[in-house]
């Protein structure tokens, strides 16, 4: 009988399989449109690539032992920046949001990669984990993720670079970014696989850049097969690389390009931080991309290249019950809202894990938001606990003398030329002050990164942000044991490193909200 039902669940996948296989199946697509047809490469295209969670540390051991050849010639023919600070909390949506806009989001608005809508009275999930996406719905997900992000969520109050790159009658391109918008009109064509069990309408309406590719969804080379649904549907390093292949080739490179590489992140959240399997391998599309040209010199003579690690992970400890910081649990004493239903009248907080760090808003009016935070501050493995009350920012952790609050403007400068009114234990935030000066120690830009996070969104909210070594999950949330993770405000999570090769301009500052002003220097 057990074995007959093997059989059965055998054959059963088996089907599955096939119809997947024939609902997958590529679309026709046509070269370029008409409009595209018409541009013509610059002279000095600027060439922008994302490898998610580069960090210094193993791209250095990976050069060292002669795994990363192409990362290398581009580090030795360009300059080389080890310490760029990312946006917080460090989860790509929210840095992608900073990179594209040149804002914190306090000004694009897009929170983090799980948050609460004040408006709607839900939880909006870009795509955590598999238990979370199920419990909220595969639908509403998928239509947050592809829909409502760029087209709603993000702000409209800021302008992309390929907004303002259009402004100015120049072009640009996005390959697999998760933020694209841009000024012009395209169709998103969805597989089959998805339209099937009615998760979204066959077609989609959205807007990006004259040269806009996103997975199986729109994608700009009519051979590219690195995009079936086994293959995350296109999201992946090699299909990116085909796509940019495919423009080098067609001499259609524009002004600018944006190139996401996902796969090293997936590496690094199973591994921890300092394997560099997927180094290399990001590193064999990379030299997959420079082998377009007569030589890997003839490309820097062609092209500005720019490569950079969107953010850090920090090892997660294998000891389930000391590394994973179980919010439920520290906040048994309220009414937590349960993930996937509606909010009931008697639901007192709703939270929102974003790996090392989370958000938890209160909804009660009566529950003081400092309430909220003695009872987590117990909690030694909490770094520190934040919120915000008319203009002050509070902040605190277990064993303070004191809070932490400060504000913008004031008599203390910080190293990004950026003015604070800073009173109480500055140690909180690792802060030292030498006159007027502020330096920061273990959390970079901390004071602006985490103003702006607590002004990204409607509500009453505190942030809280884990040690190293520790995350947080609320109901459903996935883990990464024994492995990494990032989100939080330290610099193991903040900062990365980027490559500079095709030009001796160098950014005014090394963070990459500072980034685009940059990129648009690059592209006159």
């Amino acid at each position: 009988m057990k074995k007959a039902v093997i059989i059965i669940a055998g054959i059963i996948a088996v089907v599955i399989l096939i119809l997947l296989f024939v609902f997958s199946t590529p679309p026709s697509h046509s070269e370029f449109t008409k409009v595209q047809s018409k541009i013509t490469q610059p002279e000095r295209p600027v060439i922008f690539l994302i490898i998610d969670s580069l960090m210094d540390e193993p791209l250095q051991k990976a050069i060292k032992e002669n795994r990363a050849p192409a990362l290398e010639f581009l580090i030795k023919n360009g300059h080389y920046y080890p310490n760029m600070v990312s946006s917080y909390p460090t989860m790509s949506v929210t840095i992608d949001s900073t990179l594209l806009t040149g804002t914190y989001p306090d000004r694009h608005n897009l929170p983090g990669l799980v948050w609460y809508d004040e408006n709607e009275k839900r939880i909006i999930n870009y795509g955590s984990g598999t238990r979370e996406i199920i419990t909220l719905g595969i639908k509403q997900v998928v239509k947050d993720t592809v829909v409502h992000l760029n087209n709603e969520h993000l702000s409209k109050s800021v302008k992309t670079i390929h907004e303002e790159l259009a402004h100015h009658g120049k072009h640009s391109a996005s390959i697999n970014g998760l933020v694209y918008r841009g000024n012009y009109e395209h169709f998103l064509n969805i597989p089959r696989s998805i339209s099937f069990f009615h998760l979204l309408p066959n077609q989609i309406h959205t807007k990006g850049p004259i040269l806009f590719s996103y997975g199986r969804f729109s994608q700009l080379n009519p051979k590219n097969r690195s995009n079936f649904f086994w293959q995350r549907f296109g999201f992946n390093d090699k299909f990116t690389v085909q796509e940019l292949k495919y423009l080098i080739q067609k001499k259609k490179l524009p002004s600018f390009t944006i190139a996401y590489l996902p796969d090293h992140d997936h590496t690094v959240h199973k591994k921890g931080p300092m394997d560099i399997e997927g180094i290399e391998k990001a590193d064999k599309q990379l030299q997959n991309i420079l082998n377009s040209y007569d030589s890997w010199d003839e490309a820097l003579k062609k092209g500005i290249w720019i490569v950079l690690g969107d953010s850090g992970q920090s090892s997660i400890g294998k000891n389930k019950n000391q590394s994973i910081i179980r919010l439920n649990d520290r906040l048994h004493d309220y009414h937590i809202a349960k993930l996937g239903e509606p909010i009931k009248k008697n639901d007192q907080i709703v939270l929102a894990a974003n790996e090392r760090m989370a958000f938890i808003y209160s909804l009660d009016p009566n529950i003081p938001l400092s309430e909220i935070a003695s009872k987590l501050k117990k909690d030694s493995r909490i770094a520190f606990i934040a919120w915000k009350e008319k203009d002050l920012v509070h902040v605190t952790k277990k064993g303070a003398n004191e809070t932490l609050t400060f504000r913008p403007n004031g008599m203390y400068m910080d190293e990004y030329k950026q003015p604070w009114t800073v009173q109480g234990d500055t140690s909180i935030l690792d802060l030292s002050i030498d006159g007027n000066k502020i330096r920061f120690g273990d959390y970079p830009d901390a004071l602006a990164r985490l103003y702006s996070s607590l002004h990204s969104h409607k509500g009453r909210y505190l942030i809280v942000d884990a040690k190293p070594g520790h995350e947080f999950v609320s109901e459903k949330s996935p883990t990464h044991i024994g492995g990494a993770a990032h989100g939080s405000l330290h610099k193991k999570d903040s900062i990365t490193p980027m490559i500079v090769a095709g030009t001796d301009v160098k950014p005014t500052f090394q963070r990459q909200v500072d980034l685009k002003d940059y990129f648009l220097q690059l592209t006159k």
